[in-house]
Protein backbone atom coordinates (compact mmCIF):
# COMPACT_ATOMS: atom_id res chain seq x y z
CA UNK A 1 0.00 0.00 0.00
CA UNK A 2 3.00 2.24 0.94
CA UNK A 3 3.92 2.18 -3.14
CA UNK A 4 0.72 2.63 -4.73
CA UNK A 5 0.01 6.24 -5.69
CA UNK A 6 -2.80 8.16 -3.62
CA UNK A 7 -4.52 9.58 -6.63
CA UNK A 8 -5.54 7.29 -9.74
CA UNK A 9 -5.90 9.40 -13.06
CA UNK A 10 -7.63 7.37 -16.17
CA UNK A 11 -8.95 9.02 -19.07
CA UNK A 12 -11.68 7.51 -21.36
CA UNK A 13 -13.99 9.54 -24.11
CA UNK A 14 -12.54 13.28 -23.05
CA UNK A 15 -13.89 12.01 -19.43
CA UNK A 16 -11.09 12.19 -16.92
CA UNK A 17 -11.63 10.54 -13.69
CA UNK A 18 -9.63 11.51 -10.52
CA UNK A 19 -9.98 8.10 -7.64
CA UNK A 20 -8.55 9.12 -4.44
CA UNK A 21 -6.43 6.21 -3.51
CA UNK A 22 -6.17 5.34 0.10
CA UNK A 23 -8.88 2.97 0.80
CA UNK A 24 -7.28 1.90 3.93
CA UNK A 25 -8.14 4.88 5.68
CA UNK A 26 -11.60 5.32 3.55
CA UNK A 27 -9.56 7.71 1.25
CA UNK A 28 -9.07 10.01 3.88
CA UNK A 29 -6.93 13.22 2.64
CA UNK A 30 -3.09 13.41 3.32
CA UNK A 31 -0.55 16.26 2.67
CA UNK A 32 0.26 14.45 -0.51
CA UNK A 33 -3.08 13.83 -1.77
CA UNK A 34 -3.84 17.32 -0.87
CA UNK A 35 -0.95 18.38 -3.45
CA UNK A 36 -1.51 15.41 -6.13
CA UNK A 37 -5.18 16.67 -6.31
CA UNK A 38 -4.27 20.16 -6.75
CA UNK A 39 -2.32 19.07 -9.21
CA UNK A 40 -4.66 17.17 -11.04
CA UNK A 41 -7.40 19.47 -10.82
CA UNK A 42 -4.99 22.02 -12.76
CA UNK A 43 -3.72 19.90 -15.24
CA UNK A 44 -7.29 18.74 -16.25
CA UNK A 45 -8.01 22.62 -16.87
CA UNK A 46 -4.98 22.74 -19.27
CA UNK A 47 -5.96 19.78 -21.23
CA UNK A 48 -8.28 20.52 -23.78
CA UNK A 49 -9.10 17.12 -24.29
CA UNK A 50 -10.40 16.91 -21.07
CA UNK A 51 -14.75 17.89 -21.41
CA UNK A 52 -15.46 16.31 -18.20
CA UNK A 53 -13.85 15.48 -14.29
CA UNK A 54 -15.50 12.81 -12.15
CA UNK A 55 -14.03 12.91 -8.90
CA UNK A 56 -14.38 9.32 -6.63
CA UNK A 57 -13.15 7.01 -4.14
CA UNK A 58 -11.71 3.38 -4.24
CA UNK A 59 -12.33 0.75 -1.99
CA UNK A 60 -16.17 2.02 -0.79
CA UNK A 61 -15.61 5.16 0.70
CA UNK A 62 -15.65 8.74 -1.29
CA UNK A 63 -13.54 10.38 1.40
CA UNK A 64 -13.52 10.65 5.35
CA UNK A 65 -11.92 13.81 5.13
CA UNK A 66 -8.70 15.27 6.34
CA UNK A 67 -6.34 12.61 7.88
CA UNK A 68 -5.77 14.07 11.32
CA UNK A 69 -4.14 11.03 12.25
CA UNK A 70 -0.96 11.73 9.95
CA UNK A 71 2.22 13.05 11.33
CA UNK A 72 2.07 16.57 10.31
CA UNK A 73 3.97 19.34 12.27
CA UNK A 74 3.55 22.19 9.55
CA UNK A 75 2.33 25.32 10.25
CA UNK A 76 -1.58 25.54 10.31
CA UNK A 77 -1.02 27.95 7.76
CA UNK A 78 0.81 25.76 5.60
CA UNK A 79 -1.88 23.49 6.20
CA UNK A 80 -4.30 25.36 5.02
CA UNK A 81 -3.08 26.65 2.36
CA UNK A 82 -3.27 23.25 0.34
CA UNK A 83 -6.99 22.79 0.54
CA UNK A 84 -7.48 26.28 -0.35
CA UNK A 85 -5.25 24.93 -3.47
CA UNK A 86 -7.47 22.04 -4.18
CA UNK A 87 -11.25 24.15 -3.56
CA UNK A 88 -10.11 26.69 -5.89
CA UNK A 89 -8.61 24.84 -8.57
CA UNK A 90 -12.02 22.79 -8.36
CA UNK A 91 -14.37 25.63 -8.53
CA UNK A 92 -12.16 27.49 -11.01
CA UNK A 93 -11.85 24.42 -13.34
CA UNK A 94 -13.36 25.75 -16.60
CA UNK A 95 -14.89 21.75 -17.39
CA UNK A 96 -18.24 20.36 -15.85
CA UNK A 97 -16.91 17.88 -12.75
CA UNK A 98 -19.27 14.73 -11.07
CA UNK A 99 -18.72 13.68 -7.80
CA UNK A 100 -19.51 10.16 -7.93
CA UNK A 101 -20.04 9.05 -4.08
CA UNK A 102 -20.02 5.81 -2.90
CA UNK A 103 -19.89 5.03 0.56
CA UNK A 104 -18.95 7.84 3.03
CA UNK A 105 -18.42 11.79 2.64
CA UNK A 106 -17.45 13.37 5.26
CA UNK A 107 -15.91 16.96 6.80
CA UNK A 108 -13.72 18.00 3.87
CA UNK A 109 -14.10 15.08 1.77
CA UNK A 110 -17.93 16.40 1.58
CA UNK A 111 -17.06 19.69 1.06
CA UNK A 112 -14.82 17.92 -1.62
CA UNK A 113 -18.05 16.36 -3.25
CA UNK A 114 -20.19 19.58 -2.82
CA UNK A 115 -17.82 21.81 -4.86
CA UNK A 116 -18.10 19.56 -7.68
CA UNK A 117 -20.86 20.50 -10.21
CA UNK A 118 -23.28 17.68 -9.84
CA UNK A 119 -23.58 15.09 -6.90
CA UNK A 120 -24.55 10.95 -7.56
CA UNK A 121 -24.63 8.78 -4.12
CA UNK A 122 -25.92 5.77 -3.84
CA UNK A 123 -28.75 4.69 -1.21
CA UNK A 124 -26.06 3.37 0.85
CA UNK A 125 -24.03 7.01 0.54
CA UNK A 126 -23.87 9.51 4.25
CA UNK A 127 -22.70 12.79 5.04
CA UNK A 128 -21.26 14.51 7.44
CA UNK A 129 -19.78 18.14 8.38
CA UNK A 130 -17.87 16.28 11.12
CA UNK A 131 -15.48 19.75 12.05
CA UNK A 132 -17.50 20.44 15.15
CA UNK A 133 -16.89 16.77 16.52
CA UNK A 134 -13.46 17.40 16.22
CA UNK A 135 -13.08 20.50 17.49
CA UNK A 136 -12.58 21.88 14.35
CA UNK A 137 -14.73 24.98 11.94
CA UNK A 138 -15.91 24.42 8.35
CA UNK A 139 -13.40 24.17 5.61
CA UNK A 140 -12.81 23.16 2.06
CA UNK A 141 -15.21 26.12 1.23
CA UNK A 142 -18.39 24.43 3.10
CA UNK A 143 -18.98 27.70 4.88
CA UNK A 144 -19.39 29.41 1.58
CA UNK A 145 -21.08 26.65 -0.30
CA UNK A 146 -23.40 25.09 2.22
CA UNK A 147 -25.90 28.59 2.83
CA UNK A 148 -26.06 28.83 -1.32
CA UNK A 149 -27.18 25.59 -1.34
CA UNK A 150 -29.55 24.57 1.90
CA UNK A 151 -29.83 28.03 3.12
CA UNK A 152 -28.06 29.92 6.26
CA UNK A 153 -30.54 27.59 9.25
CA UNK A 154 -30.16 24.64 7.74
CA UNK A 155 -26.72 25.07 6.87
CA UNK A 156 -26.05 26.11 10.47
CA UNK A 157 -28.06 22.85 11.75
CA UNK A 158 -25.35 20.78 9.87
CA UNK A 159 -22.06 22.33 11.03
CA UNK A 160 -23.04 23.21 14.31
CA UNK A 161 -24.87 19.54 15.39
CA UNK A 162 -22.17 17.59 12.99
CA UNK A 163 -25.01 14.84 12.18
CA UNK A 164 -24.57 12.43 9.92
CA UNK A 165 -27.16 12.64 7.34
CA UNK A 166 -28.18 9.64 4.78
CA UNK A 167 -28.89 10.34 0.89
CA UNK A 168 -31.92 10.51 0.82
CA UNK A 169 -32.24 13.56 2.93
CA UNK A 170 -29.63 15.10 1.80
CA UNK A 171 -30.68 14.68 -2.00
CA UNK A 172 -33.99 16.26 0.04
CA UNK A 173 -31.30 19.30 0.80
CA UNK A 174 -30.25 19.43 -2.37
CA UNK A 175 -26.98 18.63 -1.64
CA UNK A 176 -26.78 14.94 -3.82
CA UNK A 177 -28.03 15.90 -7.20
CA UNK A 178 -29.02 12.24 -7.87
CA UNK A 179 -29.14 8.97 -5.77
CA UNK A 180 -28.89 5.65 -7.61
CA UNK A 181 -27.95 2.16 -6.79
CA UNK A 182 -24.84 0.98 -6.46
CA UNK A 183 -25.19 -1.46 -9.20
CA UNK A 184 -26.01 1.50 -11.44
CA UNK A 185 -24.28 4.72 -10.58
CA UNK A 186 -21.02 3.66 -12.82
CA UNK A 187 -22.89 3.42 -15.69
CA UNK A 188 -25.32 6.26 -15.08
CA UNK A 189 -22.07 8.55 -13.93
CA UNK A 190 -20.67 7.31 -17.28
CA UNK A 191 -23.68 8.57 -19.14
CA UNK A 192 -24.13 11.68 -17.61
CA UNK A 193 -20.70 12.79 -18.30
CA UNK A 194 -20.63 11.75 -21.77
CA UNK A 195 -23.77 14.02 -22.50
CA UNK A 196 -21.34 16.94 -20.91
CA UNK A 197 -18.72 15.93 -23.52
CA UNK A 198 -20.99 16.06 -26.01
CA UNK A 199 -22.08 19.38 -25.35
CA UNK A 200 -20.22 22.46 -26.28
CA UNK A 201 -17.73 23.19 -24.24
CA UNK A 202 -17.32 26.88 -23.99
CA UNK A 203 -20.92 27.74 -23.97
CA UNK A 204 -20.52 25.40 -20.50
CA UNK A 205 -17.66 26.87 -19.28
CA UNK A 206 -19.43 30.17 -19.48
CA UNK A 207 -22.38 28.81 -18.05
CA UNK A 208 -20.66 27.31 -14.82
CA UNK A 209 -18.83 30.65 -13.95
CA UNK A 210 -22.18 32.71 -14.53
CA UNK A 211 -23.61 30.41 -12.19
CA UNK A 212 -20.74 30.20 -9.72
CA UNK A 213 -20.31 34.07 -9.89
CA UNK A 214 -23.59 34.79 -10.42
CA UNK A 215 -25.06 34.42 -6.85
CA UNK A 216 -22.59 37.18 -5.28
CA UNK A 217 -23.32 39.54 -7.61
CA UNK A 218 -25.91 42.44 -8.69
CA UNK A 219 -28.41 41.69 -11.13
CA UNK A 220 -26.54 44.52 -13.34
CA UNK A 221 -23.41 42.42 -12.77
CA UNK A 222 -24.60 39.71 -14.11
CA UNK A 223 -26.45 40.92 -17.16
CA UNK A 224 -22.77 42.42 -17.87
CA UNK A 225 -21.03 38.84 -17.49
CA UNK A 226 -24.05 37.23 -19.51
CA UNK A 227 -23.35 39.37 -22.54
CA UNK A 228 -19.43 39.06 -21.68
CA UNK A 229 -19.99 35.16 -21.90
CA UNK A 230 -22.50 35.44 -24.96
CA UNK A 231 -19.96 37.24 -26.86
CA UNK A 232 -17.54 34.32 -26.28
CA UNK A 233 -19.50 31.97 -27.53
CA UNK A 234 -20.70 33.34 -30.61
CA UNK A 235 -17.10 33.70 -31.39
CA UNK A 236 -16.53 29.18 -31.79
CA UNK A 237 -18.35 27.26 -34.08
CA UNK A 238 -20.32 25.53 -31.17
CA UNK A 239 -22.80 28.48 -31.56
CA UNK A 240 -22.86 28.42 -35.20
CA UNK A 241 -23.13 24.43 -35.50
CA UNK A 242 -26.18 24.26 -33.14
CA UNK A 243 -28.02 27.00 -35.29
CA UNK A 244 -27.37 25.07 -38.38
CA UNK A 245 -28.61 21.58 -37.48
CA UNK A 246 -31.58 23.26 -35.66
CA UNK A 247 -32.50 24.48 -38.88
CA UNK A 248 -31.63 20.88 -40.75
CA UNK A 249 -33.38 19.59 -37.98
CA UNK A 250 -30.19 17.32 -36.84
CA UNK A 251 -28.29 16.99 -33.91
CA UNK A 252 -25.18 19.01 -33.47
CA UNK A 253 -22.05 18.00 -33.03
CA UNK A 254 -19.71 20.00 -31.07
CA UNK A 255 -15.81 20.77 -31.23
CA UNK A 256 -14.86 24.00 -29.14
CA UNK A 257 -12.97 25.64 -31.41
CA UNK A 258 -12.89 29.37 -32.01
CA UNK A 259 -15.18 30.46 -35.47
CA UNK A 260 -12.59 33.62 -35.87
CA UNK A 261 -10.71 33.65 -39.59
CA UNK A 262 -7.07 34.36 -39.83
CA UNK A 263 -8.34 37.37 -41.67
CA UNK A 264 -10.92 38.52 -39.52
CA UNK A 265 -8.20 38.21 -36.74
CA UNK A 266 -5.26 40.58 -38.74
CA UNK A 267 -8.14 42.50 -39.60
CA UNK A 268 -9.25 43.11 -35.57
Amino acid sequence: MADAPVLLSSDRGGVRTLTLNRPHRKNAINRELWIALADALTAAGNDRDVRAVVITGAGGAFCSGADISAADDSHPAYKMRLLTDVALALHELPVPTIAKVNGVAVGAGWNLALGCDLVAATPESTFSQIFAKRGLSLDLGGSWLLPKIVGLQQAKRLALLAETINAEEAQALNLVTWVVSAAEIDTFVTDVAGKLVAGPAIALAQSKALLNEGADRTLRDALANEARAQTVNFATTDAREAYAAFAEKRQPSFTGRWAVSRSEQTNA
